[in-house]
């Protein structure tokens, strides 16, 4: 048989011949509907050679954000003469034209390019797109490097050009990142860009080697727990079809670095099939809980979260505590950690003068009163200059704000921080919002969530795939049974039947005692997803009409770009 001599085609593009274009954008914001592109910067590279640039600001046609302007170094004052998207897309287009995209994070700057160009009747760009987070998370091992940013990769590289959150020297860091990981990608035998493309999601040695892991999990709800060879737990998860998700966990799709080292470790995938989805949703929350598996990021830790409690003594004072006690005291919560909490201590004693010491108090306590005295912070009980009936009114007013109605926190921080943003005192606002955030956000969460644990049973239905019904019961804010109702059964004896068999919650202290907070959330999330049903209802069920959650909207539409931002940042992409 005569040998044949594969084709150009066929061997692919050396890496050596391909033009790539390594670009970065600056921008308002991190939505493509919402936010505008300020900034573009292009560097045009072959064979390790620099054949050109493209940099130039952008006018928005808006004000940009300030928080935005601290990162970037971007101003309206930089802008205001520079030219609109429509006139830049066109030499930018130009620039790229027959180049491979090479971008950090490339899907964020890819998008913001694909909606200027639908904004202005371009074409989305064909062009091949190398990330260079999802190279770096192939090539390097967390012991070289702890993350994905791109400064952090800069550094490991020694690029010349530090990023400094402008697009071009963005870009040019970018080139030498890129460089740095071809190089390494260099010892895997890629040397194509049709190799580096596939290379990046291809699946691991390991995990080609234990798709044999998934072969006895069924196609049903559940949850599922990666084991190693001493039977601790690693990782759990849930889904609707346990053998479809597993299975991912072996395939090219599953690139997180964290997860592929698990599955190098992982001996045993052990299953619990499961009702219904939020019966399973529940039970993963409860096992992370209960073995806090390492490679699960979001690990609870629910004993290590905090409350603000209003204290039950003649003069009480706001206290951050671990426990809930069943003392008739007001709690706020849960909190994350002390800081949050202190944070909405502060924004609540802007609104109500409510003594600030830590020394227990009686009737019959006299000592010298602080300087919140001078300030009008404090009526001075300890002096005695406020008696315990004066004083119980502020106390009443801190209890309605942390439970009914948060309009008095809200007023009094929101004319502080206007009082500061005209003496321009900017940081000390933002500092004003934030613990305003802490406070509406939690009260919010927990009005909430206090709405339902205090309904002894309440029983709803959603419709199922095959006909029948997903029926739940809850008592106390906890699931404690879930079923499957066939289709064209009896409804009354099969709720009856499920009841019965439900689990005994007992009532306990404090707004939330029977489940987690992310239980209950959970819950509250199907309770009030389409098609679901109430059943019965033992109780009323119902939010204060004065509650913090009329007030979050507005919360968060303050933090909405910011927030955009630090998800870029957590993808890899250093903040802008």
């Amino acid at each position: 048989m005569d040998a044949v001599q594969g084709t150009l085609d066929e061997l692919g593009t050396p890496l050596s011949d391909v033009t790539f274009v390594v670009f970065d954008l600056e921008t308002t914001g991190g939505s493509p509907a919402e936010h505008q592109i300020t900034e573009i910067g292009a560097v045009k590279v072959r064979a390790g050679e620099v054949l050109g640039e493209f940099s130039t600001l952008v006018d928005p046609g808006g004000p940009i954000p300030p928080f935005i302007s601290v990162l970037t170094g971007i101003t309206d004052a930089m802008v205001v003469a520079a030219p609109r998207i429509e006139a830049v897309l066109p030499s930018f287009l130009e620039f790229i034209q027959g180049t491979t995209l090479v971008a950090h994070n490339a899907g964020f700057d890819t998008r913001f390019v694909k909606a200027a160009c639908a904004a202005h009747g371009y074409p989305p760009p064909a062009n091949p797109v190398v990330d260079t987070v999802d190279l770096a998370r192939r090539v390097l091992t967390r012991d070289e490097t702890p993350n994905s940013k791109l400064a952090t990769l800069a550094r490991f590289f020694r690029s010349p050009a530090d990023p400094c959150h402008r697009a071009l020297q963005d870009a040019r860091a970018t080139v030498h990142v890129l460089h740095g990981l071809i190089e390494r990608a260099g010892s895997f035998q890629v040397h194509t860009l049709e190799e580096l493309k596939s290379f990046v999601r291809a699946p691991t040695p390991e995990q080609q080697r234990k798709r044999h892991l998934a072969e006895s999990v069924p196609h049903s709800p559940g949850v599922y727990l990666f084991e190693d060879e001493r039977g601790e737990v690693l990782y759990i998860g849930k889904s609707t079809n346990l053998r479809n998700r597993v299975r991912s966990y072996f395939t090219a799709s599953e690139t997180r670095p964290r997860i592929r080292e698990m599955i190098g470790i992982a001996e045993r995938v052990r299953h619990i099939v499961c009702a219904t989805a939020l019966e399973a949703e529940v039970r993963e929350l409860r096992l992370i809980g209960g073995a806090k598996p390492r490679y699960n990021r979001r690990s609870r830790f629910p004993e290590k979260v905090v409350w603000l409690k209003l204290t039950q003594e003649p003069f009480p004072r706001l206290s951050i505590v671990r426990e809930i006690k069943d003392d008739g005291a007001a709690y706020l919560g849960p909190f994350g950690n002390n800081r949050s909490a202190d944070d909405a201590r502060l924004a609540l004693q802007e609104a109500v003068p409510l003594r600030q010491c830590t020394q227990p108090m009686t009737l019959r306590t006299r000592r010298a009163a602080c300087v919140l005295l001078e300030m009008g912070r404090c009526g001075a009980p300890c002096e005695g200059r406020q008696s315990q009936a004066e004083y119980a009114l502020h106390a009443e007013a801190a209890r309605r704000a942390m439970t009914l109605d948060a309009s008095p926190v809200l007023a009094a921080v929101t004319a502080r921080m206007e009082r500061l943003s005209a003496e321009q005192r900017y940081e000390e606002a933002s500092i004003d919002r934030d613990r305003l955030a802490a406070f509406v956000r939690t009260a919010a969460r927990m009005q909430r969530l206090s709405a339902i644990t205090r309904i002894p049973q309440l029983i709803a239905a959603s419709p199922a795939f095959d006909g029948g019904w997903d029926i739940h019961v809850i008592r106390y804010g906890r699931l404690a049974a879930a079923g499957v109702m066939p289709r064209g059964a009896h409804p009354v004896p099969f709720v009856e039947s499920l009841a019965a068999r439900a689990e005994t919650v007992l009532p306990g202290a404090g707004p939330i005692h029977a489940a987690s907070a992310e239980e209950t959330e959970c819950i509250l999330r199907w309770l009030e997803s389409p098609g679901v049903r109430l059943v019965e209802v033992d109780g009323d069920w119902a939010l204060p009409i004065h509650g913090a959650a009329r007030h979050k909207a507005r919360i968060e539409l303050a933090y909405r770009p910011l927030a955009a931002d630090r998800s870029r940042s957590r993808e890899g992409r250093p903040l802008r």
